[in-house]
């Protein structure tokens, strides 16, 4: 009987390696012979199965030798960011240092401007004679200033945003005597929302149409009768003044001032005392038809309490005699402008209208000769009502060229003077305001070589006094140096 191990031949135990290996099974006879070959085929499939663990072994190392690499490069690629993140932010502080620093130099290199202007005139009445019959003198500028040439009011504007809730103005006007005076030194808000704006310190009130225009912004060389006579040119305040702007689909406005007014019909008297002294009211509205079409119209009231206010009477000859005027002026003004331009574009044409109504009434107590020179010096009631306008025409026929055409009017009322109807003085004492209606006619025709720059001629017929008649010429120029901003609508 075999035992179990009796069936493994050699021969069959080289298949049984062979098969284990994954190798045919040679067909051979057992023998020494044999078996030297299995062993060799053992051995070289060893070897080859030792070369390809060892290359496995290789490519293994070399895989872990590149992930820690790979891991090195990673940590110094995040050292490097964490730096650079670093530098990003100094980098950031840093630029926002300049920027601040830039900024605080800018508020240090404001928005300058500079107006000349200067003009020739042809007068064929004297000057100094000049007045407007039955108004009481407003202290004002009543250009013409003189024959021949003349240097006219000089401009200096200093402005800029203080920081972004505040922007400040400041503008020296000086006079061709060489007197400086500061016409407007106000500060305004920016972005306060719901279409509020608050402005305080010295300005130009918002009350009528070009009582806010400086004079190189005017249409013609002076203003119009109404202003000069009413506000002696223009209305100035010191104070605070407030406008809204409403959430319309159209413009409208609203203002209010409360000031101690600077300028007619105002008096320095009236200033020794606190609160406000004067105060204005004003209303805006306006809007489009069509595309060549806009317009704009107002309601403003103004008033103030003047005491003391002194006037000096030129037709009344007597040296160092003054008369006063203490009350309640009240000034209503109703204003109107209507712009055309064909296709919307006025570069190169376009035709404004300009209109304002100014009704003022007076009343309080007249004091003739304040210094008793005469010996005949009193005081009694006086209220008056009087009224203008102004209506102009402008129109720009061609690039650079226009002409214009404005008519002017004012009403002396009927005053009533206490001190005449009792007896206490004669009427020819208060020679000036005796009633007149003052007019004028008014042509110009400008042109511009660019937005900075103006020359002007115009012709004008003053009948501001009954006893004569002005014909008045004027050769104007207006220059803008530096800065520019956009003018009133």
């Amino acid at each position: 009987m075999r035992t179990p191990f009796s069936v493994f031949t050699p021969t069959a135990l080289c298949a049984a390696v062979c098969l284990a290996f994954g190798a045919p099974a040679p067909a051979f006879a057992a023998g020494d012979a044999d078996l030297a070959a299995i062993r060799a085929q053992i051995n070289d499939m060893k070897r080859s199965y030792e070369q390809r663990i060892a290359a496995l072994e290789a490519r293994l190392a070399q895989a872990e030798t590149s992930a820690s690499r790979a891991e090195q490069s990673a940590t110094v690629a995040e050292s490097k960011a964490q730096v650079a993140e670093l530098g990003a932010t100094q980098a950031a502080v840093a630029a926002q240092q300049a920027g601040q620093r830039q900024n605080s130099a800018a508020a240090f290199n404001p928005e300058i401007s500079l107006i000349l202007g200067g003009s020739y005139t042809n007068l064929s009445q004297n000057p100094s004679d000049r007045r407007l019959q039955g108004f009481m003198p407003a202290g004002g500028e009543t250009l013409p200033e003189g024959r021949s040439f003349n240097l006219g009011e000089s401009e200096l504007a200093i402005s800029a945003n203080v920081d972004h809730m505040f922007r400040g103005n400041f503008r020296l006007a000086v006079s061709p005597e060489n007197e400086i005076g500061v016409e407007e030194a106000s500060v305004q808000t920016l972005g306060l929302g719901g279409g509020a704006n608050l402005k305080a310190g010295r300005f130009l009130s918002g009350v009528g149409y070009q009582n806010e225009m400086h004079p190189h912004e005017w249409d013609f060389s002076d203003a119009p009768l109404p202003y000069q006579a009413f506000f002696g040119n223009a209305l100035g305040m010191d104070g605070v003044q407030a406008r809204w702007l409403a959430p319309t689909p159209f413009f409208l406005e609203f203002g209010a001032e409360a000031a101690r007014a600077r300028s007619f019909p105002a008096s320095d008297s009236e200033r020794n005392k606190n609160g406000f002294m004067s105060g204005a009211l004003f209303a805006h509205v306006g809007g489009d038809v069509g595309i060549e079409n806009n317009w704009r119209a107002g309601l403003s009231f103004f008033q103030s309490k003047p005491r003391d206010r002194v006037y000096d009477d030129p037709l009344n000859a007597t040296a160092d005699l003054h008369n006063s005027f203490s009350g309640t002026s009240k000034t209503w003004i109703a204003d109107f402008v209507w712009k055309w331009a064909p296709n919307g574009n006025a570069k190169s044409e376009y035709l404004k209208l300009q209109g304002e109504y100014f009704r003022r009434t007076e009343d309080g107590t007249l004091t003739y000769d304040t210094k008793n020179v005469t010996g005949n010096g009193a005081s009694d009631g006086y209220r008056n009502t009087q009224s203008g306008f102004y209506a102009q025409a402008v129109y720009q026929f061609m690039p650079r060229w226009r002409v214009g055409y404005r008519y002017d009017r004012l009403d002396a009322g009927s005053a009533a003077i206490g001190l005449i109807d009792s007896g206490a003085i004669a009427a020819s004492e208060l020679p000036l305001l005796e009633k007149f209606t003052p007019k004028r006619n008014t042509l110009m025709v400008d042109w511009s070589a660019s937005e900075f720059s103006r020359v002007r001629l115009q012709f004008a017929q003053d009948k501001t006094r009954p006893d004569a008649t002005d014909n008045q010429v004027w050769l104007q120029y207006i220059m803008s140096l530096g800065a520019h901003g956009a003018h009133k609508f």
